[in-house]
């Protein structure tokens, strides 16, 4: 097999992984936006170029936990990983719901 030929669950991941993407850079944006904060105040505490911010949030990189924990370390904020059934699926309740996965990152960032 060639190491171009891709696998069935590799191409149900992509849209997946794509739809997970641009849930995590809308909720990235719409974080910005309710602290009036621009990409290039994001990079500054990112220490990072407004390239790379630009990057982040294109939604079409493959982002990493790493970046995504980078992001909300120089925001103060946290992620939150959750499995879940998808909508509308019909399989037997599990006996508790799954909690979400906090990402702890360090000590929120704090301005002088």
């Amino acid at each position: 097999m060639s190491w171009r030929t891709r696998t069935a669950d590799e191409r149900t991941a992509d849209p997946a992984g794509g739809r997970l993407a641009r849930q995590a850079t809308a909720s990235l944006a719409g974080l910005l936006a309710e602290r009036g904060m621009s990409r290039k105040d994001l990079a500054d505490r990112m220490g990072v170029s407004p390239g790379r911010v630009s990057q982040i949030l294109s939604g079409g990189e493959n982002l990493t936990l790493k970046s995504l924990a980078a992001v909300a370390d120089s925001l103060g904020a946290r992620v939150e990983i959750t499995f879940a059934e998808p909508s509308g699926a019909t399989s037997a309740p599990s006996p508790s719901p799954a909690a979400p996965l906090p990402v702890t990152t360090g000590a929120p960032h704090r301005d002088s």
